[in-house]
Order: structure tokens, then sequence, then C-alpha cells
């Protein structure tokens, strides 16, 4: 009985503290897609990333290699019209086949960098970021233009289509 017992209240204390956990770092598991702001006359895309990291800079750089592999891999679907949804790369599994190359690109301080910039973001977003803080990470959203004809272009010129 006494056993019994005992067990039916760990299991209980367990689980409430199972929930509290969870709902505190629930802002900082979820993943959000990449969303079209606009396009730009120079071949660029203006997008709305979110990065997870320790801090608010580690987040951010996060958010703009987020970016980049979405114009790259998957195409930017979802937002206001103009931004291509067909990603620059269409053989299969690139990020496979080209490892080597993409794990440089996207290091940080990688080729990325050149082609990733914050200049479309408001003074207001960077005072006021929508920000999600769970225990030991942090989630960011940057409004980032990426420069899509120049990495469509830095890409040839490395052989990877």
């Amino acid at each position: 009985m006494k056993t019994n017992l005992m067990i039916a209240v760990f299991s209980t204390v367990l689980s409430f503290g199972c929930f509290s956990q969870g709902s505190k770092a629930v802002g900082s598991n979820y993943d959000y897609d990449c969303k079209c702001l606009g396009l730009e006359l120079d071949g660029s895309v203006t997008v709305e990333s979110y990065g997870k990291g320790r801090n608010y800079l580690d987040a951010s750089e996060q958010a703009k290699k987020n970016a980049a592999w979405a114009v790259i891999f998957y195409g930017i679907k979802t937002g206001s019209g103009g931004c291509s949804p067909d990603p620059l790369l269409f053989s299969p599994e690139p990020q496979k086949v080209y490892e080597d190359f993409f794990n440089s690109f996207f290091a940080d301080g990688g080729a990325y960098s050149k082609y990733v910039t914050l200049q479309d973001e408001k003074i207001k977003n960077k005072v006021s970021r929508n920000a999600k803080k769970g225990k030991e990470m942090q989630q960011r959203m940057v409004v980032v233009r990426v420069n899509r004809a120049g990495i469509k272009k830095y890409l040839k010129e490395n052989n990877i289509e």
C-alpha cells in the first residue's frame, strides 16, 4: 500500500515538473519558416527570418544563415508575393552532395555573410524585437535582405548546380 502511494505521489510530482518546464521553453523550441516581405529590383529578396542562439548575436546570425539556407535549398513560399518559391538548387540533396562546400559557406564569418544583410531592419524592430526565450536558448526574428542573384552567381562560379 505504501509503495503504491509513493509511486502515485512520485509520478504526480514528476508530471507537474515536466509540464512546468515545457511551458517555459515552448517559444524557443518552435521553428518558423522564412516569410517573404518583398522583392528588390537588384535581384535580392527581403525576408523575415528566425534564428536560435545562446544570446541576441548568436540568434541573429543564425537567422541570417536560415534565410540564406531557405533561398538556396527551399525557396521562399510564404508571405507577400514577389519572392521566388523555387530554390536556387534543384538537384536531389545538394547539401549532402556538396557538404564540404556548404560547411565552409555557412561557417561563422563564411561567404554567406557577403550575401545577407540587415539593411532593411528598422530601428523599431531592433528595440522591440519579437523574442521568445527558453531556459538556455532564445529565438529572434530579424528582417534580412538576401542577395539571391549574388548567391546564384557565386554557386555557378564554384560549379555548384
